[in-house]
């Protein structure tokens, strides 16, 4: 597991930019100093994001040499040692909140993935995440939900067709609207289709939609619809779902259930840096 540099280095550029902009005005006194220091857990949660320091130090001109200690994926106890840095002072220190506020907010998303898998306690069930990302922060937030066991849902809107209700109620035939679709998209992109009524329900099985969501479904509708969907459809449930009443989704028989609030409300892992 782990990031890919070319894929995340343009955002990081651009975070670089807007975080030191014409440069960092303390840096002239700090000179050519080197120094050592540390990454630190102050909470016990999920590690995410451990590579970011080092990318971010090899954008700032690799004058800084980064040894993780943790990998992504696995757990931190409070104290742990996520990392030791050595060289630079100034890049590191410039890189130091970047580092900290994507690496925090990164393993505070996995935390609470791996929170919510244990709690659902039902391996037969994907727990996925949302498009309910900060923007310019996607592949960040989906990194970091895998790093929690959980499973990615589309990136965007170019991956997986889905109608909703807005589009139920702009086309309002489902059949002809999937077999339009289908024809535009070809035979590759799957369609989902969200259904908050038994009849919507009933449509989207006749028209052989691919994944069918049931959207704002108590778990004894969900375990109702369920058995009324033929095994070549896939199910999805969103809408809902808290840590509070995820295990009741357990046993439902549901392919998945998507969780906007493990993007979309972050609590951040407590995560420092000190020079030694």
């Amino acid at each position: 597991m782990g990031l890919d540099f070319e894929r995340v280095a343009k955002p990081l550029t651009r975070f670089i930019d807007e975080d030191l902009g014409t440069g960092d005005l303390t840096a002239p006194l700090l000179g050519e100093r080197t120094a050592t220091g540390s990454f630190l857990a102050k909470t016990a949660g999920i590690l995410s994001g451990s590579q970011i320091p080092d990318f971010l130090y090899r954008l700032l001109g690799h004058h800084v040499t980064y040894t993780p200690l943790i990998a992504d994926g696995e757990k931190l106890e409070e104290g742990t040692i996520i990392a030791r840095v050595e060289g630079s002072m100034a890049d590191i220190l410039a890189a130091e909140r970047l580092s900290l506020n994507l690496m925090q907010r990164m393993s505070g998303i996995a935390t609470a993935t791996a929170q919510a898998v244990a709690t659902l306690a039902d391996p037969s069930i994907n727990l996925l995440d949302t498009r309910k990302t900060a923007p310019g922060l996607r592949v960040f937030d989906k990194y970091a939900v895998r790093c929690g066991g959980g499973i990615n849902h589309r990136f965007g809107l170019y991956d997986l067709a889905m109608l909703k209700d807005n589009h139920w109620a702009a086309f309002g035939d489902l059949g002809t609207a999937i077999t339009q679709l289908r024809r535009a998209i070809g035979p590759t992109k799957m369609i989902e289709v969200e259904v908050e009524t038994h009849a919507e329900l009933l449509a989207a099985i006749a028209a052989q939609a691919d994944i069918i969501m049931f959207d704002n479904q108590t778990p004894q509708t969900v375990r109702a619809w369920q058995a009324l969907v033929p095994d070549t459809i896939q199910t999805e449930v969103s809408g809902g779902i808290t840590l509070a009443n995820l295990h009741a989704y357990a046993g439902s028989g549901v392919t998945s259930l998507s969780l906007g609030y493990l993007t979309n409300s972050v609590t951040n892992l407590d995560i420092s840096f000190n020079l030694d």
